[in-house]
């Protein structure tokens, strides 16, 4: 399912797809896609695709990229991701390095699942960086609230994973992402 719903996206997408990553690439510079290690399947480290949304040098987020971010569509070159094997339509969303390979106990199980574009936890926490620019230590807050309340999510799910399960998250977020 998730190669054949991946490569109808990026197929149906591909013009999308081509015009988004040259703003990109005029808004924050060549190229418009950047590249970044994540955590995936069993702990081991795999690159993720997405589009630039900050400016290289200056780290500031771009309007595009500010846009982009808000839309999700920055999320778009992971259809790659899946077609290459590393990620999932639905799974928990990839973290860096640090977080879910530093698991431990019952809490590992969250490795045995492929990172998903979607999840239960990603669209809870879809506005992420706004929670977290609104709290005066923000590292402390997502290390003691919200990763641990992801990792609680992702672990509900591999519990009642099922297709069920997936169709229903699937289509939860197309309707959050369509509001």
């Amino acid at each position: 399912m998730d190669y054949g719903i991946s490569f109808l996206v990026i197929i149906i997408l591909l013009p999308v797809f081509l015009i988004i990553t040259i703003l990109s690439s005029w808004d924050t510079g060549f190229p418009g896609i950047f590249s970044q290690k994540r955590i995936g399947l069993h702990g081991k480290i795999f690159v993720i695709y997405k589009l630039r949304t900050h400016h290289p040098k200056t780290s500031q987020k771009s309007s595009i990229g500010k846009w982009l971010r808000k839309t999700k569509l920055d999320e778009l070159p992971q259809f790659f991701n899946i077609l290459k094997g590393d990620m999932s339509l639905v799974g928990p969303r990839p973290d860096v390095p640090g977080y879910y390979d530093e698991l431990k106990g019952e809490d590992r199980k969250v490795l045995c699942l492929k990172p998903g574009i979607t999840s239960e936890a990603g669209i809870k926490f879809r506005n992420e960086e706004i929670i977290l620019n609104q709290q005066k230590n923000p590292l402390k807050y997502n290390d003691e609230i919200l990763f641990p309340e992801k990792v609680k999510m992702n672990l509900n799910y591999y519990h009642q994973m099922s297709f069920k399960k997936d169709a229903q998250i699937l289509l939860k977020t197309f309707f959050v992402l369509s509001k």
